[in-house]
């Protein structure tokens, strides 16, 4: 996308590298082209940070309360845009789910049909858990679900690492990508489901506090 400035290429970039005025966004800009980062699960997380703070500073709508009205909108759209990137790249979880999203599959949607196409395995395992869970917040019994929680929180923390490793081999595997693809989709459907899961038993610790 070219600057509104100075008419040179911005590659996504929040300001010009030309002229240095603030730039808008591009259609189809991702969170890595927010920070010049070529699109991969590894990040290094400490020049994320940097960047971060750095950014934060320069676009932070204070600095253009003086400027014109489309610096102004720009300042906010991409201060917006900037904090959603920030918590999307540093989170593992979210990178990976959002990885998966520049690839194709968004499991966040509700017409994703990952249930459909998840191993009947694993469906029948979630079954089991809910039953299981079901169980134990009938009875009261909340030793018995934080006990499957931390049960729960291991395979979370399993399937997560199969994701990336998914997810890293996309980059260096291009003729595999369907296969790839559906192997992090089936490993992160499981991330979710999990997820889920202990925010239930987080809820059925608050009202047995309460």
């Amino acid at each position: 996308m070219k600057c509104w400035n100075c008419e040179k290429e911005t590659g996504g970039r929040p300001f010009c590298p030309a002229c240095g005025k603030i730039s808008a966004r591009p259609p189809g800009a991702t969170h890595f082209d927010v920070f010049a980062m070529r699109p991969g699960y590894d990040v290094d997380i400490p020049s994320l940070e940097r960047q971060f703070r750095e950014l934060s500073l320069k676009l932070h709508p204070d600095r253009f309360a003086q400027a014109d009205a489309r610096e102004r909108r720009l300042s906010l759209e991409q201060t917006t845009a900037l904090n959603e990137a920030y918590r999307t790249l540093k989170d593992p979880s979210r990178r990976a789910f959002y990885l998966l999203k520049l690839h194709g599959v968004d499991l966040d949607r509700e017409d994703a049909g990952t249930q459909q196409e998840m191993p009947q395995e694993f469906l029948e395992e979630v079954i089991e858990l809910r039953e299981e869970l079901e169980g134990a917040m009938h009875t009261k019994d909340l030793t018995r679900a934080q006990a499957m929680a931390v049960d729960v929180t291991a395979r979370q923390r399993e399937a997560l690492h199969e994701a990336a490793d998914a997810l890293r081999a996309l980059h260096l595997e291009d003729h595999r990508e369907e296969e790839l693809v559906k192997k992090a989709s089936h490993a992160l459907g499981r991330v979710r489901y999990f997820t889920r899961f202990l925010e239930q038993v987080e809820e059925f610790e608050e009202e047995a506090v309460v």
